[in-house]
């Protein structure tokens, strides 16, 4: 468990230690705005599309295999990151570490799945949960350091060798503790679909993060459009033909239950409010308030915290409390979003760090006790011949979530802070924020409570 928890959180490491280096990148490199925000989006849009496929082969080629194969490729393409000397070379070497990282995450889930049941599971699931918010907070303190340390004058690239010896001393223990495990009846992938729906996901992120630089013109909401319509195609075509419906991509017959659905779409927004945010964050931070990358990622030391505050007692209010956890969770997070915002708003000149820090802490507790209870929810309505399929469509979303959030966020934000000034870029970039929260609060009354998840 703690291999596979480990390379997990590499993965998430990697989805914020960059965004703290985003202005050293942008001076070094001389990127543009939408350039900057397709550094922070393409690792997460080649992770989103990878996961259900690479599910997929785990559960037929041997989860174990296909964990240490992403490994060894997310080093790779971190050393290439690296050594990156252009920005479009830089957005490439991090697609390709996005799709290493899309490798691993579903082998870590599906193997969690089968080896915990109950009350375990929750707490098992909780504990994973709990990591996978400290890595991607505490990447941004760590990159901070790095950066600020500027070790052998490496300077941002630092970043990314950080990453190397790690996974590759995560190859050498999985290689030696973690035991292959395969799934009865696996099927093959399906490459027509699941390239229908690389595109399409490619299609609605594209429009979204580019939308603003092309001033919305009608071939942006086409490819919109187009793009939403290939994944729907996707999962209609395959729901269609009994043959295919056994091993769909998109397996439907999952989402006809109204737990999975509902959990899977409150997911993706909160994880798209989380994630933008973290972005957005740091950006006001070294671009408005002249933080260096060091001060800005030691700020987020009190969204560690207040993570940390929940840790103990998550699982046990998952099996207690059911949905009325999450929605406790969303709404600390608006809570604490509001509160940074009003801080922000209202200070005189430069904001006191320590001013910021209860909306950080009040933020922190808020996705811890979002996303351990959902993922227990959701999977107490899989089917276990289903947990490879589900184990891919749940992180799925979840990376497609923060994706979405990340670059629609970064694009607003940026937009708006290149014609209006940061604070109304700020203000604009978290109210959307609050109110995504507060619609995920909203759905959250349709979800089970204790009763129906007290053994999943």
């Amino acid at each position: 468990m703690v291999v596979l928890v480990l390379g997990f959180m590499l993965d998430l490491l990697n989805v914020t230690i960059v965004n703290v280096a985003l202005p050293a990148i942008q001076t070094d490199l001389g990127g543009t705005p939408s350039q900057v925000g397709w550094i922070a989006t393409a690792y997460l849009l080649a992770f989103a599309i990878v996961l259900i496929t690479a599910a997929r082969l785990g559960d037929l080629w041997g989860r174990k295999r296909m964990f240490l194969i992403g490994l060894a490729g997310f080093a790779l393409a971190g050393a290439w990151s690296a050594l990156a000397h252009g920005p479009g070379e830089l957005i490439t070497a991090r697609a390709a570490q996005g799709v290493a990282a899309g490798l691993v995450a579903p082998q870590v889930m599906s193997s969690l799945y089968t080896l915990f049941q109950g009350r375990e599971r929750a707490t098992v699931l909780g504990l994973f949960g709990v990591i996978a918010g400290i890595a991607q907070a505490g990447g941004l303190l760590l990159g901070g350091l790095l950066i600020a340390a500027d070790v052998a004058a490496l300077g941002w690239r630092a970043v990314f060798w950080l990453s190397v010896p790690v996974a590759f001393i995560l190859v050498g223990l999985g290689a030696w503790l973690i035991p292959e495990n395969h799934a009865p009846q696996a099927t093959q992938p399906r490459w027509l679909p699941a390239a229908g729906l690389t595109l399409g996901l490619v299609a609605i992120v594209f429009s979204l993060l580019e939308g603003r630089t092309y001033e919305w013109a009608l071939w942006t909401w086409l490819l919109l459009a187009t793009g939403i319509a290939a994944v729907a195609t996707v999962a209609l075509g395959e729901h269609r033909n009994p043959v295919r419906r056994a091993g769909a991509l998109l397996p439907l017959t999952i989402l006809r239950e109204r737990t999975s659905a509902v959990t899977l779409l409150v997911q993706m927004i909160a994880f798209a409010a989380f994630s933008g945010f973290l972005l957005v964050f740091i950006l006001w931070l070294q671009d408005a308030q002249h933080y260096t990358a060091l001060a800005a990622g030691t700020v987020t030391i009190a969204f560690c915290a207040g993570g940390l505050a929940t840790a103990g007692f998550v699982g046990v209010l998952t099996v207690r409390f059911g949905r009325y956890t999450v929605m406790a969770g969303t709404l600390l997070g608006a809570l604490g979003t509001a509160a940074v915002l009003a801080t922000a708003t209202t200070a005189d000149g430069d904001v006191n760090p320590w001013l910021l820090a209860p909306g950080l802490f009040v933020l922190g507790m808020g996705i811890n006790l979002v996303m351990p209870p959902l993922t227990t929810l959701f999977l107490s309505t899989v089917p276990p011949r289903y947990a490879g399929s589900a184990s891919g469509i749940w992180t799925t979303s979840q990376q497609f979530g923060a994706a979405l959030g990340v670059a629609t966020l970064s694009s607003t934000f940026l937009g708006i802070a290149a014609t209006n000034g940061y604070t109304p870029a700020l203000t604009t970039s978290t109210v959307g924020i609050i109110t995504a929260l507060i619609l995920s609060t909203i759905l959250c009354l349709t979800l089970p409570t204790r009763s129906k998840i007290a053994s999943p």
